[in-house]
């Protein structure tokens, strides 16, 4: 029995003092193990404890951490991930499988989640991502050591139950765990005052009652298995997971790891009813019940971050081939068909260089939340990454459902997204391969879903395309082509060529556009929209314009030693040449190296250039003018950018798109864009270019209209250098004579590309 007099108290109080008394003479520092192979983080680490009343030791490899277990008793292991000679989860599996009672807290820098996963699995106390602060690592060290204390009392519970039943109650009810027994029936006949703090339930209103009250339903079927054991030799010690209910009102339900213990209740000295005393054949059960709920969280949000994706939180990767093996092998054996899709959101890049990342992330939560109204139940949509999504569709009736969800995806897109105030369009290229028919494993079928979704951006975008085996051979095209123009730059296979712009008063060259070419020893000369967006996307614009401006500055000096008048080439500028940092130098130094002169070059840039980090590029740009270079703006009117970048970058000259040009059929028509233009470029006084020009019709509204610069194959196609050279030697001949009006396309002889 335990006395509630004033008396025992007192007596409670005293053997609690004497307890303390001998536990501090028996005190000694808790050793901790320092574990990392980087000395600055290791000294650091070491001097941020050293003053703390703490026993250090350090390792800087994994074998000397080892070296130090074997010999020392740690109560501490402060261990990082990485190490020359094994990794920290080597370490870890080592302790674990020696049985040495030491905590592990886990410091790395590794942005992964399956480094903490495997350090939680394998019972680490924490895990700290480098950097970490002070303080966090402090408090985490200190909580720690703390936990450690707390668990040892727990053991010392377990050794004063016979020594003192005030003592006793008085540290069971000061354990961090729940501490019950059980008799025979399963119903409780102890449990400390713990029970109260984490789950709202007196003594009270436990005490009598069975466990069902508080375990879950539908862990009541383990609870029962685990709490009729009747074994009492040595594997009368088990652990069970269970989740138990908090009193109405309270948190939700809370999980507990359960070491239980058969006892015999008359064996250990406890009072036991007289009508109990026969019974020595008498069993219970002894419990400590760890929470382990915020413990249990974490591993589940560890767990469903690795299978998803945290901005559109749809199924990532790695768990969409899950569920498409999944279904593969369902269709396998019910003989049916699926389809899987590949997604790519066109245009989404243009917004995202134009508006931001932030803005980009939020039209790709917007816009998979789209997608997914549009599927079945049972279809999975994931994300694979950047803007693209695949998804799979199980038990097809036939391919028409594939059809009719891929036009669901188009139609839903097609709604503008409002991004805080800015109205956004954009559209998807979808690629769909059906199962069988196109590939019977996950690899495959992603694959010929997404060569399907490459053939519908080939062919204009904002549409959707069945795989078919011909699609494999245009692939393999692309590759070739691909890894022909790597070798194109080292065999000397490109070349430039020059398209003359006209000053329509006089019929003169003024200057001429550099277009780029590639003599392909298979497909012969191709234009350069047929080979550099392969360039942009394979890195290998800036090598390639690196090439271009040496090849432009040695074509000027034929031109300037040939005698005739210097005119102004103009060179188009990829985004990604400006984008890196020594392009002046580049430019500056060519120009140098081949004594041209910066008043001959006018660089082409496109409207979206100046979007993409507009500061940046009017800090290149600028230096470029300062250089003596002048600026055009190609394409004008096509891109995304407002009339205020007109006075913010050195811009001197503007060119009328082609596809404007291409509207004009009645020479005394309204064209309102292309009148727009050219009143903004005299408004502003830049120099005007219309590029693309074809027919009579097309010139004369041009000139009309105070346009009276223009290129385009109504003059000239783009021809070879010694072709063009040819030319101004014609012109330089014909300087004396009177000023003629450009003749008709069909009057002229039309040089070959």
């Amino acid at each position: 029995m335990v006395p509630d007099t004033e008396h025992g108290e007192q007596a409670a109080a005293g053997a609690l003092a004497s307890y303390a008394e001998r536990a501090d003479s028996r005190k000694q520092l808790p050793r901790i193990l320092l574990v990392d192979d980087e000395p600055r983080l290791l000294s650091s680490l070491y001097e941020l404890l050293r003053d703390r009343d703490y026993h250090l030791f350090t390792a800087a490899c994994g074998a000397e951490a080892l070296a130090h277990l074997e010999k020392t008793s740690f109560d501490l292991v402060l261990l990082d991930l990485r190490l020359p000679d094994m990794s920290g989860h080597d370490i870890m599996d080592f302790i674990n499988q020696k049985g040495f009672d030491a905590d592990v807290i886990v410091m790395s820098g590794e942005v992964g989640i399956d480094a903490a996963i495997g350090a939680l699995k394998r019972g680490a106390y924490d895990y700290l991502r480098k950097p970490y602060s002070r303080e966090e690592l402090l408090k985490t060290v200190a909580n720690a050591l703390q936990q450690r204390r707390l668990a040892a009392a727990n053991l010392q519970i377990a050794s004063q139950l016979e020594n003192s039943e005030k003592l006793y109650r008085y540290l069971v009810d000061s354990s961090p765990d729940i501490i019950y027994t059980l008799n025979h029936e399963g119903r409780f006949t102890f449990v400390n005052d713990r029970a109260y703090q984490l789950l709202g339930f007196s003594r009270e209103d436990l005490i009598g009652k069975h466990y069902s009250i508080l375990v879950h339903e539908e862990d009541l079927e383990r609870a029962r298995y685990a709490f009729n054991e009747r074994r009492v030799d040595e594997r009368a010690s088990r652990n069970v997971e269970l989740r138990l209910k908090c009193h109405a009102g309270g948190s939700a339900d809370r999980t507990f790891n359960n070491t239980l213990m058969t006892i015999s209740l008359n064996s250990i000295g406890m009072h036991i009813p007289d009508n109990e005393v026969t019974r020595l054949e008498f069993f219970g059960t002894y419990g400590v019940a760890r929470d382990i709920t915020d413990r249990k969280r974490a591993e589940e949000l560890i767990s469903y971050q690795a299978y998803h994706d945290i901005l559109t939180d749809l199924p990532n990767r790695m768990l969409f081939k899950d569920r498409l093996g999944l279904a593969v092998i369902q269709a396998k054996r019910k003989m049916t068909e699926l389809a899987v899709m590949f997604i790519d959101l066109d245009r989404f890049k243009l917004v995202n260089d134009t508006l931001g990342h932030v803005k980009g992330d939020e039209l790709l939560q917007q816009a998979s939340v789209r997608l997914k109204e549009c599927l079945r139940r049972g279809d999975t949509l994931a994300r694979q990454g950047g803007d693209e999504f695949t998804i799979v569709l199980p038990e097809l009736r036939d391919r028409d459902d594939a059809k009719l969800i891929a036009d669901k995806f188009l139609e839903c897109l097609q709604k503008p997204f409002d991004l805080d105030g800015h109205e956004v369009h954009i559209s998807a290229s979808i690629g769909i391969a059906i199962y069988p028919t196109d590939g019977e494993s996950i690899d495959e079928l992603l694959r010929h879903a997404d060569i399907a979704m490459y053939q519908v951006k080939a062919l204009g975008k904002n549409g959707h395309s069945f795989y078919h085996n011909s699609m494999l051979d245009i692939s393999h095209q692309k590759i070739a082509l691909e890894q022909s123009l790597r070798k194109a730059l080292e065999q000397n296979e490109l070349e430039m060529h020059y398209q003359p712009q006209i000053d329509v008063i006089t019929g003169r060259i003024i200057g001429a556009e550099g277009l780029m070419r590639w003599n392909h020893p298979v497909r012969g000369l191709l234009t350069a929209g047929e080979f550099l967006p392969f360039a942009e996307e394979n890195g290998l614009m800036l090598p390639i314009s690196d090439w271009m401006i040496g090849a432009l500055c040695r074509d000027m000096l034929q031109w300037n030693a040939s005698g005739n008048e210097a005119i102004r080439l103009s060179l188009n500028l990829s985004p990604q040449y400006l984008d890196r940092g020594d392009f002046f130098e580049k430019m500056r130094g060519a120009l140098v190296r081949y004594g041209i002169s910066p008043a001959q070059i006018e660089v082409e840039i496109t409207e979206n250039i100046c979007i993409r980090n507009p500061q940046y590029a009017i800090e290149q740009l600028n230096k470029l003018c300062q250089l003596g270079v002048s600026v055009a703006i190609d394409d004008f009117g096509t891109g995304y950018s407002s009339l205020s970048y007109l006075h913010r970058f050195p811009i001197h000259t503007i060119k009328i798109d082609q596809s404007f040009v291409k509207e004009i059929h009645d020479e005394h028509g309204h064209y309102p864009v292309i009148l727009a233009i050219i009143s903004i470029a005299r408004g502003l006084g830049l120099h005007l270019i219309a590029e693309g020009v074809e027919t009579d019709v097309q010139a004369r509204y041009l000139k009309s209209n105070g346009c009276l610069t223009m290129q385009g194959y109504l003059y000239h196609r783009p021809i070879p250098l010694s072709q063009f050279i040819g030319l101004l030697g014609e012109q330089g001949s014909a300087r004396t004579a009177p000023p003629q009006v450009v003749a008709p396309a069909s009057h002229r002889l039309v040089m070959p590309s």
